[in-house]
């Protein structure tokens, strides 16, 4: 294209109106959309052009500043109980010539408008669905007990539908295919991608898979287990005030005075802590903890267990999250609904009670009716390798509600399962294919003493479009008037950044990635 432009100006702009631009015919205006086939389960309810820079989602804030595009809803029917709703948003000018897939969060139910604004300000075609689980006013997810249709939606099916819907909108609207298809989602966005990876691993080029629930069952156990904790009886529960000695304790232990200064562990796996060295032993106050408290520490760092079997269903809380595992306690009365209750009773029935869960039989009956449609843990990713499509996960290291350490355990069983040579077969190496990169001090998705800002899409793109994998990726902390408080290399698991010994500890260039067993010498 650049030899074209240089020696043919003229025909070079020809050539770019005509890559760039809606092509001639009965797609030429977006609302033409409306009026084709997309597919026998496929119902275009909107097509409409956007202009003036805003749009206002029904009940929601207004989004500026966005380049005028054409909105596409959709409704999808892919199974006789599935209602999937669809947004896709196409760039009027400037397309960057790649579809973007994007993720959502918890139980999803509504369209994430947020996301579709930040792809569309990128230049991308962007996607982003409902998961075929919005419901009634007054309603909760519960609605769906006993419909595997509506949870295979949430699982899997309703992103890999969105995907091909926007392929063809893509197709019709331009003229021509994207060139490249990324998926960019964090927590469900997360499993979404693992999803997608597992599942369809021809879907998309790229995919970017951030604090990924996706071992959903064993993820609202976890969340369970965490919430009962706190909850079981008020002895137990720990106070801010208590869990912030808890903390600071945990970072003069395992990071000494760096740690207390920067607020966050470098790498939480080399810290062992035991809150019983904080147990009071005179009057009760906020420097120590009461036995109940320690034994509470110990059960949220200790993760869900079978009492019976003494199987661990879910990593427990890594060191380093302590200040923020108020968190896991959204409701501080006794009699409060637990976090995600729907999931549990989709199997158990609505009369489901947190209190008199039983972690033995009742959590393996829950875990075998949904295993098969909501969970995305297959380590075989051999139809990605095959593609050459590219999977890049990261998890925070301080990351409360989807805890990190399943990051590590879906990452291990990747190495395991490629560890296995046949006989004149080389053994695979996965770092062609995926990589996990975890950030210290990061809470779920942002937020935390952490760097938060991290262009995983960006290294991701590179690494599909010119064959660079990421190494290490800068990821910055802002302060809250936009300063750059920190960088830190980010480093592809096992390795993590160490400090070289010279240069401000702030700085990226002061670190390099080395592997975990070097960084503690």
């Amino acid at each position: 294209m650049k030899t074209l432009e240089r020696k043919y100006p003229i025909f070079g702009l020809i050539l770019c109106a005509f890559l760039f631009a809606p092509a001639n015919g009965v797609a030429e205006r977006c609302a033409d959309l409306a009026h084709q086939s997309h597919g026998p389960h496929t119902v275009i309810s909107l097509a409409e052009p956007v202009t003036g820079g805003t749009f206002t989602p029904i009940g929601q804030k207004v989004i500026g500043q966005l380049p005028d595009f054409c909105r596409v809803v959709a409704i999808l029917h892919p199974s006789s109980d599935s209602d999937i709703r669809v947004e896709v948003w196409l760039p009027r000018e400037n397309w960057n010539g790649r579809m973007e897939g994007t993720g959502n969060g918890g139980f999803a139910g509504r369209i994430a408008y947020e996301s579709l604004a930040g792809g569309l300000k990128q230049g991308y075609a962007v996607a982003n669905t409902d998961m075929g689980m919005s419901v009634p006013a007054g309603s909760d997810q519960s609605i769906f007990a006993n419909r595997p249709e509506r949870w295979n939606d949430w699982g899997w099916r309703s992103t890999h539908e969105m995907t091909l819907l926007a392929k063809k909108l893509v197709q019709s609207y331009y003229g021509r295919n994207a060139n490249k298809s990324y998926f960019v989602g964090c927590s469900t966005g997360g499993e979404q991608g693992l999803a997608e990876a597992q599942k369809f691993p021809d879907d998309y080029d790229g995919i970017v898979a951030g604090a990924a629930a996706n071992n959903r069952t064993g993820v609202h156990l976890s969340i369970l287990w965490n919430f009962a904790t706190l909850q079981r009886t008020p002895e137990a529960y720990i106070p801010q005030a208590k869990l912030n000695t808890l903390h600071k304790s945990v970072l003069a232990s395992c990071g000494g005075d760096k740690a207390l200064h920067q607020g966050f562990l470098d790498d939480p796996q080399q810290c062992t802590f035991d809150p019983a060295s904080l147990r009071c032993t005179g009057a009760e106050n906020d420097s120590c903890l009461t036995q109940p408290q320690v034994e509470a520490a110990k059960l949220l760092y200790a993760g869900p267990v079978n009492p019976r079997t003494h199987e661990v269903f879910y990593p427990g809380m890594p060191a380093g999250s302590e200040y923020a595992w108020s968190k896991a306690d959204p409701h501080p009365a006794p009699e409060g609904e637990a976090p995600f209750a729907p999931i549990f009773k989709w199997v158990l029935g609505p009369q489901w009670n947190w209190r008199s869960f039983d972690w033995d039989r009742q959590a393996a009956t829950y875990e075998a009716a949904l295993k098969d449609h909501v969970n995305a843990n297959n380590p075989d990713l051999d139809g990605l390798q095959r593609s050459g499509h590219k999977l890049l996960v990261y998890h925070g290291w301080a990351d409360w509600l989807v805890v990190p350490g399943e990051a590590i355990r879906y990452h291990d069983a990747v190495t395991e399962h490629y560890s296995i040579v046949d006989a004149g077969k080389p053994k695979t190496d996965i770092g062609d294919f995926y990589r996990l990169f975890m950030v210290p001090g990061v809470e779920h998705c942002a937020g935390g003493a952490g760097p938060d800002d991290i262009d995983t899409l960006s290294a991701v793109v590179e690494w599909v479009e010119h064959g660079i994998a990421p190494a290490s990726i800068v990821a910055t902390k802002h302060g809250a008037d936009g300063s750059v408080v920190l960088q830190r290399p980010v480093c592809p698991y096992p390795q993590v950044a160490k400090y070289k010994g010279r240069g401000a500890e702030n700085e990226a260039s002061s670190y390099s990635c080395v592997s975990s067993a070097v960084a503690t010498k």
